[in-house]
């Protein structure tokens, strides 16, 4: 028996020993590909905490190689391919051209895709539950969104009727989102003014056209391009006492009025659990893509006040951030 139980422990001491010498698991290198500005989207501090939930921390058990174009759509193929020689094994990506960038530029890297339109229809691949090639990620909702959005602008200010729309036209999957808010507006019996922009030069006529004819209200269509020039739209917003909608969360934090968004930490867990399972062995194309399920409601009150304007008790009450 003795010789029995002393046999056992040493070969559980061996298999420890072996244990300890084997290799240790592989330290993937993930690209992050944004196209708007650093320490935004998936460069955010909140991305990388949804990765650290999951094990990965960057530095020891993955390796995050962080590209920001800061809204310079040229810099994208440059940028994927450093990321190509950087021999990657996965990019996540924000934004439809970057979406784009890596996609077409990549072929032979799984990208995870963020913040991309819908990419059904715009090509990307072929469906939600079956993407095919080398793409997954999420998906938005932009025709349901759209409609929710202008209903929420509509409720907080009741005598609306022109709503301008200000995209970049360079975007297509932004193009197919401003088509969608078109034809909700159409449907709530507003009046849409179309004012898109191509570069940043192109906002101070987007301004002109809005000083020769006032709308009620702004509808920015966020994308890397808007995004970055936010600020000039907050001050001519704020100068002409115009009530704006956002499309995303932290633009109602730091200055709109309004903001109605897919929650972007349940975005990241999403973002994060896809990227593992690649990372695991998925393949992306057989990974569906997957829509948002809980969304905020941003209502900015130092920026109603500015505004001089009364909201609703009713819109008061559904806000999910107050800002004050």
């Amino acid at each position: 028996m003795f010789n029995l139980r002393f046999g056992l422990i040493a070969l559980a001491v061996l298999a420890s020993a072996a244990g300890f010498a084997q290799t240790p698991d592989k330290v993937h290198r993930v690209g992050l590909l944004h196209v708007g500005a650093p320490d935004t989207c998936i460069l955010s501090p909140g991305f990388e905490q949804a990765l650290a939930r999951r094990g990965y921390i960057d530095g020891k058990t993955i390796v995050l190689d962080r590209l920001a174009a800061g809204g310079r759509l040229d810099r994208l193929p440059g940028m994927v391919d450093q990321l190509i020689a950087d021999h990657v094994d996965l990019i996540v990506s924000c934004g439809y051209p970057a979406a784009v960038a890596a996609q077409k530029r990549a072929p032979e890297i799984p990208v995870v895709v963020m913040r991309a339109g819908y990419p059904v229809e715009t090509g990307m691949v072929e469906s939600l539950a079956h993407p095919g090639g080398h793409v997954t990620g999420l998906s938005e909702v932009a025709s349901d969104l759209s409609a929710k959005r202008l209903q929420m602008l509509k409720e907080a200010v009741p005598s609306l009727h022109t709503v301008a729309m200000l995209w970049n036209e360079g975007d297509l999957a932004m193009s197919m989102r401003c088509t969608a808010a078109q034809a909700e507006a159409k449907k709530l019996g507003l009046v849409t003014q179309l004012l898109g922009v191509r570069a940043v030069d192109n906002f101070a006529d987007a301004f002109a056209e809005m000083d020769k004819h006032p709308p009620d209200a702004i509808l920015l269509v966020a994308d890397s391009l808007t995004i970055v020039n936010h600020k000039a739209v907050f001050e001519y917003a704020a100068a002409h006492h115009i009530p704006d909608m956002e499309e995303m969360a932290e633009l109602g934090h730091i200055g709109g009025l309004l903001a109605y968004a897919p929650d972007q930490g349940e975005e990241f867990d999403r973002l994060a659990e896809l990227t593992d399972r690649v990372l695991r062995g998925a393949k992306a194309g057989d990974l569906p893509l997957e829509l948002p399920t809980r969304f905020r409601f941003t209502l900015n009150l130092k920026t109603a006040h500015d505004l001089g304007l009364t909201i609703p008790e009713a819109v008061f009450l559904r806000s999910d951030d107050l800002i004050e």
